[in-house]
Parts: C-alpha cells; sequence; structure tokens
C-alpha cells in the first residue's frame, strides 16, 4: 500500500506499528514512529550501532510512548523462573556464565552474480541508509543477516535473545572489556561478511560471560544447540527454550538438583498480548521489554562484533558510554548513513 512508510505514520487512525524489517532501518522507523506520536514494537536487534541504540532511548523518553522489542522471550513463564532460581542464591556463587548458539539449520547463500531485484521490489527503498549496492540475493531476504551494512550476524540476530537472560540473571549492566575471537572457519568460500564461527569473552565486575556460537552445526553445549548455562559453586543451571535445569556440582553440600522445567506457554504471545495490554491501559511501565533494556543488551552484542571486527581487546569507559580507544569509537560506534538519510537528533 505504501512506497515510503512515512505516508503510513501520516495516518491519524493508526495508533501502534510493528517494525519487522531487515535491522538497518529498524532506528529509523522507530524514531519517526515516535515523532509521528505511534506506539511501537520493534524487532531485534533494535539497533544497527551503538549510536542507533543510544539515540532509539532517548527518542521513546522525548516522546514518551510505548515501545516494546521483540525479545519475547522475557514472556516466557520458564526464562522468568529460572531467572528467579539464579537470584535465589541456591547455586552458590557464579564465578561465569555461558551462552551458545550453534544453528545447524543456518548457512549463508552460495555466491552468485549481480541481477536486477525481484519484479514488485522497491530496492532502493529496501537500502534505505545502506551504502548503494547492486542487488545481489545472497544479501537479501533473510540473508542480509550475515553482512555487515544491514545486521550483525549470529551475535545480534539470537545473541540479543540469549544474552539478555545472561544479563539479566546476573544482574549485570555493561563489561568492562571485551574479546572477540572467530572468522569464516566453516563456510569461507559462501557469501557472508559475518563471522560463521565467534567466540567472545566478557569481563564484568565479579564474573566472565563468555559468548560461542557456530552456524551450520547443532551440537552445542549440554547435549543443547542454544541456551545459557549459570555455572555456580553448587550447581549449574541450564536454560533454553524447551524448559531448564539444575545439575548439581559433585561436591556440593546443598541439594539443587531439579530436573528439567518443561516450558509451559507461549511466550511469543505471551508478549503481543503484553504489548496491547501497555497500549490499552496507556503504561509503559508494563512493558515486559522495553527499548531501553533492549538496547543494553544490543549494545552488549554490538561490543562483541565490534572487537571481533577490530581484531583487539577493547575497554568500555561507562561513564562516557564509549570505549576508551577513539579510534574504535571513531570507526564503529555509530554507522554512516546514505541516500540522503540521516539519523536525528533528539530534543
Amino acid at each position: 500500500m505504501y512506497s515510503d512508510y512515512r505516508e503510513l505514520l501520516e495516518q491519524k487512525d493508526i495508533d501502534a506499528v510493528y517494525i519487522g524489517t531487515p535491522d538497518h532501518w529498524h532506528a529509523l522507523m522507530m524514531i519517526h514512529a515516535s515523532e509521528a506520536g505511534k506506539d511501537i514494537y520493534v524487532e531485534k536487534p533494535v539497533g544497527n550501532s551503538i549510536v542507533e541504540c543510544q539515540t532509539m532511548t532517548a527518542a521513546q523518553k522525548y516522546h514518551g510512548n510505548i515501545v516494546q522489542a521483540g525479545q519475547w522471550q522475557r514472556s516466557h513463564k520458564h526464562f522468568q523462573d529460572a531467572v528467579s532460581f539464579v537470584h535465589s542464591g541456591q547455586l552458590g556463587s557464579i564465578r561465569t556464565v555461558k551462552v551458545w548458539c550453534y544453528q545447524g539449520w543456518m548457512k549463508p547463500q552460495p555466491v552468485v552474480a549481480n541481477s536486477a531485484p525481484p519484479k514488485g521490489v522497491d530496492y532502493a527503498s529496501w537500502l534505505g541508509p545502506a551504502p548503494t549496492l547492486p542487488f545481489n540475493s545472497s544479501r537479501f531476504h533473510f540473508h542480509f543477516r550475515w553482512f555487515w551494512d544491514y545486521a550483525g550476524g549470529l551475535m545480534t540476530d539470537w545473541g540479543v535473545h540469549l544474552l539478555d537472560y545472561a544479563l539479566l540473571g546476573m544482574k549485570a549492566s555493561l563489561p568492562k572489556t571485551i574479546v572477540g575471537l572467530g572468522g569464516k572457519y566453516a563456510y569461507p568460500d559462501l557469501s557472508q561478511e559475518t563471522p560463521d564461527t565467534l567466540t567472545t569473552l566478557y569481563e564484568f565486575d565479579g564474573f566472565n560471560l563468555v559468548w560461542d556460537s557456530a552456524m551450520g552445526i547443532d551440537n552445542g553445549s549440554y547435549r543443547r544447540n542454544h541456551g545459557i548455562a549459570f555455572i555456580g559453586n553448587n550447581g549449574t543451571l541450564v536454560l533454553d527454550r524447551n524448559g531448564w535445569e539444575v545439575i548439581e556440582e559433585r561436591r556440593s553440600k546443598v541439594n539443587v538438583l531439579k530436573p528439567l522445567q518443561k516450558k509451559s506457554d507461549n511466550g511469543h504471545a505471551n508478549h503481543q498480548l503484553n504489548f496491547i495490554n501497555a497500549i490499552r491501559d496507556n503504561k509503559p511501565d508494563l512493558l515486559t521489554c522495553n527499548i531501553q533494556d533492549a538496547a543494553h543488551v544490543a549494545k552488549v552484542a554490538q561490543m562483541g562484533n565490534i572487537s571481533y571486527r577490530a581484531n583487539q581487546k577493547l575497554i568500555w569507559e561507562g561513564s562516557k558510554d564509549r570505549f576508551t580507544d577513539n579510534k574504535i569509537n571513531k570507526k564503529y560506534l555509530s554507522k554512516e548513513y546514505h541516500n540522503g538519510y540521516k539519523l536525528p537528533s533528539i530534543g
């Protein structure tokens, strides 16, 4: 119906919008929708750079609208129950949190020649603020995820879901240091820029967080293709989308063994209902995952990618909301906008 989403935003009879575009469009659409007075559901990751995340949270604060992010695991009861168990202290001191994502069904596309866009595709609008490049089907639907212009690979696609619960469980803010190591080890000849294999170490006060991802294989830790493991002195809590359990430490003097607690509800459906109820009651505080929470984890995911791309250990300067290395800040903190688009200044 529209070739320009801003025409839709002009309609006064539209109260809320869903943003389910490739990641590189999320920030502009969310900010423009906020300016238009709409409530918003924006898919994850909310921003495609750290500066985009900062600007999106500033826009919501300035306009005061309701903005829910698509991190629907926050509305899954068994995820909530698992974090409550972590917070109970029964696991003992937690010094390591492991997060992994092994996705056997996710593979980059073969390298193909550029071509004309498919009939009905407004490719210029699809590109939007991204650099102008010839159309290539290996960079288009779904597979845009594997190119830095549009997204951030598995780290930002699944990472924001899984890292989110790692941070929630540890009540953690932002890391002190970040080291990302990986590469295109499995599919070096396929069409992608983001790594198919990545290990990232985040240093927080009192614990380390490890991210481990691999495309094309499913054999992840604890016989799961994805998950979060809180490793404590008394036991390890393992959590994924199917449920959670506690594996007791052999020398533990406290009984924390817990068999698999299976999922019991539909987190995705709960998340949509939560968004609608917050709109009906006009209460942003009802949201399960507001833009501030979503931007927090998206920044952590971006940090891992930036360390990998820069090939160096990074130190985050929390008081200034940036890295200590200004060369890194200049190159990676924000993304250059193209084709006449600009990230708005807020206020």
